[in-house]
């Protein structure tokens, strides 16, 4: 078989409908006779509801009603638990999910108490200002790490206290060898909340149809299709009358897979009841308030290590912070518990983690889904062992790197699929190489850096290696169909948020049957065409998808290939596939177009042969044994501005294992954007709770986030090591580039003032705290 485009840096196919304003997107969606939503949202963190007067909104001109939580009777019934709890022994998990409304009392500020729905927006927006609502205020629940102390007042009131979840997991023994260890380092790292900010916010279009009796929905979901199961159950629907179609969205970043937000329950409901379309769209402020975040977390850890730097083990305790609720279960500390190992051999590990309840927005992943807690956990224990050993930070990472025979590599703890983590492939040092080779390591450190220091300029030099565990289960699917005229249809469950799945998908068909790849065309998210189907999350896009679309594509092929064969009475071996044409190799005479072929698969006349399907179309299935293990590393040149302690990023490099290429720009632009997010996570972004859990700032203006004059020139580079454990051989990558960043960051600063005493344990790394970390080690 001739290769035809694995590999290749293709344009990407959707991109032209992007930049012509033709994409579709969720508020494109007009239907006749719609109706707008706006969302009566608590300025309390935690209070008491006493009362809520309509009255006054409801006889607003143009307003067709404003519901509470009472109005909705049966229906008004908490949310579903996304993910159960993980089989870890003696393992306490207390759930409490969202609900649609507030009813007795409010849990975060900005949780809805009524909605108001209204011939537009604007009416409806007027008319919220108009509902008034009694609340009396309680104690909130700010500071995670006081969320346990005997004072704290309890968020939920049925519970005994606002632990949500409590977790051991190790493997070997710690406790009992670390007395054999030459050196032990220990410290407290903290990692605060930013926000996801996709460019698009979250939006919704429900229109059910009583003719048909089905409920259409355009949603901004990676997760459609169990966005329709969940739906459907809530409703009390079946599922076939339930279609969810996710069409283009302006990103995703983790909040977007977390399924059924309160206001998904209310529009579905009030769809129903009104019989009208409904739509809403989330302004920013509300996205800042309303949709899921995630990253408080604050770890005790320690490191005991021989003399020569080898790692003995590691401890960790730590606490989570789930906000008021906990709808998708423990998947952000479990990759936290896990992703800390890295690419290490770790012999003894033991940590325990908390996930406490707060009076703030829940919690769901957010690009990177807890793994950077534990990468920087881990790196900055590494980094404290290394000064205290007088070892360079690469060769004391190069000392305890697992080397390629060691795969597969078994840790036995519990990962976020609930199957014990294991590494299925990888080989760490060649991307240590290239990093250091790219960065310029060797000679910042014997000149550039004692030349910058000449000059009175403060610069360093980090580096940080990670493990991404990625392409996890249950399954996808896909299928292929070839026209009559002799275009590809390729359909699946993943739904897109701009990752360049069209692109993606369609090279990988194209490699099994030859057509060019603007004859292929690729439907994503849309539960009326494709009907089953996981989502799009935990870097699994191309991994899991990707496979099942070449399953089907291969299936076809051997259609194909069967086909030819009998026709022309040869071997199927004799065949090739190549630019929408089958033939005989060498033989030009028999020759026939893919979509002539599609024709006579799907005969008027005549038997179609026993256990054959008409049609050249195929639906295959994908569900990954495991998952498979990326890993890489980044390293960085840093310079802190002596008057104003800003940090700036001179260089940076990241270098990537995620098994075989299929698009390097497409991989590229997911490597950038992830370290976009990893940067402004590391330097600037941090959501500030007041003492009354009210979050100031919720706004672009206000919220530092980096922008296009704050990014550095960044080299990337890859190496391929096949995952093992699927055909394609390929691994994630959509959160390679955010997982390390704060970690390289904090080691780069430390090293530009080499000579004292300066440690980073806290992201972000804003001017204010490196000033305040600068004065404590009396460099000032």
């Amino acid at each position: 078989m001739k290769p035809h485009s694995f590999g290749q840096r293709s344009r990407r196919l959707e991109d032209p409908k992007l930049l012509a304003g033709k994409a579709l997107f969720v508020d494109d969606v007009q239907r006749p006779e719609m109706l707008h939503l706006c969302f009566v949202r608590s300025p309390y963190a935690h209070a008491r509801i006493r009362s809520i007067d309509t009255k006054s909104a409801r006889a607003l001109d143009g307003v067709c009603g404003v519901f509470t939580a009472e109005d909705m009777g049966d229906t008004y019934k908490s949310g579903p638990l996304i993910v159960p709890p993980p089989p870890i022994q003696d393992l306490v998990f207390r759930q409490r999910t969202q609900w649609p409304m507030a009813s007795d009392k409010t849990r975060y500020a900005g949780e809805p108490v009524a909605v108001v729905v209204a011939e537009s927006r604007y009416i409806a927006e007027d008319a919220a200002e108009l509902v008034e609502v009694e609340y009396e205020p309680l104690a909130p629940v700010v500071g995670f790490q006081d969320s346990l102390s005997e004072n704290a007042a309890l968020i939920h009131e049925d519970l005994d206290s606002n632990l949500a979840a409590e977790a051991l997991q190790q493997k070997g023994d710690y406790d009992k060898n670390v007395s054999s260890a030459d050196l032990i380092v220990s410290d407290v790292f903290h990692y605060e909340r930013p926000l996801a900010a996709s460019m698009e916010n979250r939006g919704y279009v429900a229109e059910y149809d009583f003719h048909t009796e089905k409920m259409t929905v355009w949603a901004t979901t990676q997760a459609p299709i169990p966005l329709r199961n969940l739906l459907a159950d809530y409703l009390g629907l079946r599922e076939g009358q339930v279609e969810v179609v996710a069409p283009f969205i302006g990103g995703g970043f983790g909040p977007k897979i977390m399924i059924m937000y309160s206001e998904e329950m209310v529009i579905g409901w009030l769809s129903l009841k009104l019989k009208r379309p409904i739509k809403w769209i989330e302004d920013r402020t509300e996205n800042f308030v309303a949709t899921t975040q995630e990253r408080g977390q604050v770890h005790h850890a320690e490191m005991a290590l021989t003399a020569d730097g080898v790692i003995i083990g590691v401890k960790d305790d730590f606490i989570h912070d789930t906000g008021a609720y906990n709808p998708y279960g423990l998947t952000v500390p479990l990759n936290s518990q896990c992703t800390l190992l890295g690419p290490y051999k770790v012999p003894h590990y033991k940590s325990r983690f908390k996930a406490v309840y707060t009076n703030k927005t829940p919690v769901t992943p957010v690009r990177g889904a807890g793994r950077q807690h534990g990468v920087f956990t881990m790196e900055r224990l590494l980094d404290k062992a290394a000064k205290k050993l007088n070892l360079s930070p690469h060769e004391i990472r190069r000392r305890n790197f697992l080397k390629p025979d060691d795969f597969p590599h078994k840790h036995g703890i519990i990962y976020q699929d609930f199957s014990a983590l294991t590494y299925d492939s990888g080989n760490y040092e060649p991307a240590l190489d290239l990093a250091l080779e790219h960065i310029g390591y060797e000679s910042f450190k014997q000149k550039e850096q004692a030349d910058y220091l000449a000059q009175g300029r403060r610069v360093g030099i980090g580096l940080a290696a990670y493990v991404e565990g990625s392409g996890i289960g249950p399954y996808e699917g896909a299928r292929v169909t070839v026209g009559s005229d002799g275009s590809v249809a390729v359909a699946t469950g993943i739904g897109t948020q701009g990752q360049g799945h069209f692109t993606v998908f369609a090279q990988i068909v194209r490699e099994q049957l030859g057509v060019p790849l603007e004859m292929i065309r690729v439907t994503t998210g849309d539960t009326r065409i494709f009907h089953w189907g996981t989502g799009t999350f935990a870097s699994r896009g191309a991994v899991v998808g990707g496979n099942a679309c070449h399953a089907a594509a291969q299936a076809v092929r051997s259609k194909i290939l069967q086909m030819a064969a009998l026709k022309w009475n040869v071997p199927a071996g004799s065949l090739e596939l190549s630019d929408g044409f089958v033939q005989v190799v060498n033989d030009p005479t028999r020759k026939m177009g893919l979509g002539e072929l599609a024709r006579e698969a799907n005969p008027l006349r005549g038997a179609v042969p026993p256990d054959a399907e008409p049609g050249l179309e195929a639906t295959r299935y994908f569900g990954p044994e495991m998952g498979a293990t990326a890993n890489g590393v980044h390293a960085a040149i840093v310079e802190i501005d002596p008057n104003t302690y800003e940090i700036k990023v001179l260089r940076y490099v990241i270098v990537h294992d995620c098994g075989k290429v299929i698009n390097p720009m497409i991989l590229e632009g997911q490597i950038l954007g992830g370290f976009s997010m990893g940067l402004g996570h590391a330097l600037y972004e941090s959501l500030n709770y007041d003492s009354q859990g009210v979050l100031s700032g919720t706004n672009l203006h206000d919220y530092m986030m980096p922008t296009a004059p704050d990014m550095p020139e960044v080299v990337t580079d890859h190496v391929e090591t096949p995952a093992t454990k699927n055909p394609l051989g390929v691994k994630g990558a959509g959160e390679a580039g955010t997982i390390p960043v704060s970690a390289v960051i904090a080691q780069a600063v430390d090293d530009a003032f080499s000579e004292q005493d300066l440690y980073i344990r806290k992201i972000p790394l804003t001017p204010s705290l490196l000033f305040s970390n600068l004065r404590e080690t009396s460099t000032l």
